[in-house]
């Protein structure tokens, strides 16, 4: 059903285009009395090729209704149900064929998604669809309109012919009347007048009525021998009137715009027609004027588009080569986020260039578009996939976190030091081949962790005195150390102060572990001396660092960047923290007296304080980004 209205739709169209070229071919015969037959048949053959043209160009405005989805085609046939039918014949044919072709291939993919599941392809019956009820509806309404109209179209058409006949039958009977043909001058004159007032009749009487008005007026003027000063008068008049034109359509050789000189000459031409005719001897050379000044207009306007279908033939093949490089994007080997975007990033560049080019013809183009259109869907449709994955990954790696965490639970209050401190480091160590989890269960899962190994690890330290004992006089020396830095900020020395201030930075990494309570709150101070060291005495690597990353992310347009950006330091943090809490844990093992002589515990310590930078360097970029979205 669908298939035969849109065949029908589409001959009316073509019966449209073929009367309106017929109306033009008639409107441009030569009058009886003016030209030769071969002349006219010339002109005739001259106008039916512009006519063509005409329709041509017409596609260059076209609205591109194949780019556009259901909703939209129905919000279109929506408007266009609200305007004069004859205005938008053609806007409906398109709409309905590009409403079809959607559904068309929805229709294919619907069936074979029920083939696929085992059904019999004879039992497939297509799911309801509003969008396509709702465009019937709306379709049928226009084809009902359009009915009316064309029944009134017609109907006014026939009263059109029987007024122009009544008219040519009034005009033959003056000119039967020779005695009183100088009274009756001003009633054909007004008869003339009336006849061209008068609308289009119906296509297959055009061309007889109008030769029949012909012979009725050339009668009047050449058969009855009218009055010559009257006829010479009006053969001034049209004389006039004509070489106005001859001048009108001379200038149009001056238009920038060809396609609208083109169609001024159009009007032109039907003006030429409804002007009577001048005297016989200037006749035809008067013509070839008019015919040569519209010769010009009509080979310009050829090149015209000759010089379109070679731009349409290049942008062709700029579109090819889009849909090769599209085609050639393999996703095979994408299996980061990272990769994935900087694909993404191709992709939206050719979608970028294919924007910029312009159209090719109308099949070429739509087949090509359909063609980049299948590649950039297949693409995105990939990537939908890999992320849908990843999003299951993480749940995965959530689940065997949350195991971790129960089983660091279950230890946490044993009191066999060695054996549990093996079993939590292990545990430790399985943690760090798990990989990440979703941002919102990062914090807490870890959190729960940890503080599982902590409490072990708090309750075995309670055990050594002396290692207690340590842990405050490291406590003392650090305070010790920030209280250093802090006098040489106070005092404002500048001499030698970053080399002074780097070497008690050195002097920290040294010192061992202070009471694990404390920790937090002595590197804080510690942090916090540092970075007003760093800003007051322009120690610039951390700060260059951080100017460095800041322009980064203010030259980064595209927002999904920035989140990806922002991602990655997450992780990083995340990765930074556990391996922090590892060695911390880990320097839990040593005793007092190993950690004084022990070139093992100083450099697990000086790592534990290069991770305390990067972690806090980390927090400052993630701060900044923050403050930036």
């Amino acid at each position: 059903m669908e298939s035969r209205e849109m065949s029908q739709s589409n001959n009316e169209l073509e019966k449209d285009v073929t009367l309106n070229s017929e109306s033009v071919q008639q409107d441009q015969v030569t009058e009886l009395s003016e030209q030769k037959p071969e002349v006219a048949a010339a002109v005739t053959e001259e106008v039916v090729n512009q006519v063509s043209e005409t329709q041509k160009v017409s596609e260059e405005s076209l609205t591109n209704y194949a780019a556009m989805d259901k909703k939209q085609l129905v919000e279109v046939l929506q408007n266009l149900a609200q305007q004069p039918v004859n205005e938008v014949k053609e806007d409906v044919v398109r709409v309905r064929v590009a409403f079809a072709a959607i559904r068309k291939e929805e229709l294919a993919k619907e069936k074979e998604a029920f083939i696929a599941k085992g059904n019999e392809e004879a039992a497939f019956a297509p799911a309801a669809d509003e969008l396509e009820e709702q465009f019937k509806s709306l379709y049928a309404e226009i084809k009902e309109k359009r009915a009316a109209y064309n029944a009134a179209q017609d109907a006014l058409k026939a009263e059109n012919l029987a007024k122009k006949r009544e008219i040519i039958s009034k005009i033959n009977e003056i000119a039967e009347d020779a005695d009183n043909v100088n009274r009756q001058y001003s009633t054909v004159q007004q008869l003339q007048q009336d006849f061209k007032a008068i609308g289009e009749v119906p296509s297959e009487n055009d061309t007889e009525v109008w030769k029949s008005y012909q012979v009725a007026v050339e009668r009047f003027y050449d058969l009855l021998k009218m009055n010559k000063e009257l006829r010479d008068y009006d053969f001034k008049k049209n004389l006039e009137q004509k070489q106005a034109l001859c001048a009108e359509a001379e200038a149009l050789d001056e238009e920038a715009d060809i396609v609208d000189a083109f169609k001024k000459l159009q009007q032109l031409h039907t003006s030429w027609r409804e002007i009577g005719p001048v005297s016989k001897e200037i006749r035809e050379e008067l013509w070839t004027r008019f015919k040569n000044a519209s010769a010009v207009i009509n080979k310009k306007y050829q090149s015209f588009f000759e010089e379109r279908k070679a731009n349409e033939k290049k942008n062709a093949e700029g579109k090819e080569a889009l849909c090769v490089k599209i085609e050639a994007i393999s996703t095979d080997n994408l299996k980061t986020y990272a990769a994935w975007d900087e694909a993404t990033k191709a992709i939206i560049g050719l979608q970028e260039e294919w924007k910029k080019l312009g159209f090719a013809s109308r099949k070429v183009n739509t087949e090509l578009f359909a063609r980049f259109r299948k590649s950039c869907d297949e693409f995105f449709a990939k990537k939908a996939e890999f992320f849908k994955r990843m999003k299951d990954e993480l749940a995965a790696n959530l689940a065997k976190k949350i195991e971790l965490c129960e089983k660091a639970e279950a230890l946490k209050d044993s009191t066999e030091w060695k054996k549990t401190t093996d079993a939590l480091i292990a545990l430790q160590k399985e943690w760090k081949t798990v990989g990440p989890v979703v941002k919102k269960h990062s914090d807490a899962v870890w959190k729960r962790f940890i503080a599982a190994c902590d409490a072990f690890f708090e309750e075995k330290k309670k055990q050594n005195v002396n290692v207690h004992s340590v842990e405050h006089e490291n406590l003392k020396q650090k305070k010790d150390i920030i209280a250093q830095i802090n006098s040489i900020l106070e005092n404002k020395e500048t001499e030698d102060a970053p080399n002074k201030v780097r070497e008690l930075m050195k002097k920290w990494q040294e010192v061992g572990h202070v009471p694990y309570k404390e920790k937090d709150k002595v590197y804080a101070e510690y942090k916090a001396a540092i970075d007003k060291a760093f800003e007051q005495l322009d120690m610039k690597a951390k700060k260059a660092r951080m100017a460095n990353f800041a322009n980064s992310i203010n030259q980064m347009s595209d927002t999904g960047k920035v989140y990806h950006e922002r991602e990655r330091l997450v992780r990083a943090y995340e990765m930074k923290s556990q391996e922090l809490k590892t060695y911390e844990n880990n320097l839990g093992f040593f005793n007092a007296q190993s950690k004084s002589g022990n070139s093992l515990v100083k450099e697990m310590e000086r790592k534990i304080a290069n991770i305390k930078e990067e972690i806090a360097m980390l927090e400052q970029k993630i701060k900044l980004i923050d403050e930036k979205i």
